[in-house]
């Protein structure tokens, strides 16, 4: 049996590990909140009271983190993987990270004897827990054939599109993507609002037709209901969208839209929406509409 050391049991981990188990892995996880371990512990899987005891004896470590300096910490760090699972050992970092940072962890792996897949994933909560990510690999080819058991076991739609790197470039994309998409939708339900129309059946018309997505689909029950639990919180994405701006800006890539939404993210954040889900950019529409809670 495979051994899986799974570190970050959060909303995307947590059903990650959980469909690992039903796989027939054995899986392993650790995550700075103790308790977030439990439901693993409950599907048939091990908590570790550390880094050091997940990974020991994994074959492959999965991680699933939030930003760049956590994935570091988690690799690099005195007590990380680098220090304590076996030479060899295949690292899987579904976290969405900086594209030149996925690049400089993976030459650390080389030189240490580990290989790196950077594979980020996007479908949210939903995704996580139906396992039916969309995950988008960086990384040498063979390594990810030898990973493709534990990617089917979360994911639906799984590609290799490069080299390390080219997996958390690809995120950017589709952060970029999403973001856009929230916001128009936002826009278009504020619009909508306004006039009186019945906006569940607009919202059904629309989602028939070209201006269907998977946006429109999976968001416009928070934006109809006003309420919204965190499937992918507006901080994460906030964070997303400062490294999409930033690549794009290095590599000489103009992203009006992308600059603009990049802002009304920072917006949401600052007034203190940060912990809801992104498709909380309704209540900045309604804000500068001054229809707040109409």
């Amino acid at each position: 049996m495979t051994t899986v050391g799974f570190i970050g049991l959060g909303i995307m981990g947590g059903p990650m590990a959980g469909h690992l188990v039903k796989a027939g892995f054995d899986v392993v996880g650790y995550n700075r909140t103790a308790a977030k371990a439990q439901p693993l512990v409950e599907a048939g899987g091990r908590g570790a009271p550390s880094i050091a005891d997940a990974v020991r004896d994994a074959d492959i470590v999965a991680i699933m983190v939030p930003d760049s300096p956590d994935v570091r910490a988690v690799l690099a760090g005195e007590d990380g993987v680098f220090a304590h699972a076996k030479p060899g050992t295949l690292v899987i970092d579904f976290s969405s990270i900086r594209p030149d940072v996925t690049t400089e962890l993976a030459e650390q792996a080389r030189a240490a004897g580990f290989r790196l897949l950077d594979a980020p994933v996007s479908g949210g909560e939903a995704g996580a827990k139906n396992a039916a990510l969309s995950i988008m690999v960086g990384g040498a080819a063979e390594d990810f054939a030898a990973a493709r058991p534990v990617f089917d076991a979360v994911g639906k739609t799984v590609v290799h599109v490069g080299p390390n790197g080219a997996g958390q470039t690809v995120k950017a994309a589709n952060q970029l993507i999403v973001a856009s998409n929230i916001q128009a939708l936002a826009e278009a339900v504020t619009f909508l609002r306004a006039y009186g129309v019945d906006l569940e059946s607009a919202l059904e018309v629309l989602g028939g037709g070209l201006a269907g997505s998977a946006v429109l689909n999976q968001k416009k029950g928070n934006m109809l209901s006003g309420e919204f639990p965190p499937g992918f919180r507006i901080e994460l994405h906030h964070k997303d969208m400062g490294i999409v701006n930033s690549a794009a800006r290095e590599a000489g890539v103009v992203l009006p839209v992308g600059a603009l939404v990049a802002q009304l993210m920072a917006s949401a954040l600052a007034v203190g929406d940060g912990g809801l889900d992104h498709s909380a950019l309704l209540r900045g529409v309604e804000r500068l509409s001054g229809r707040e809670g109409t």
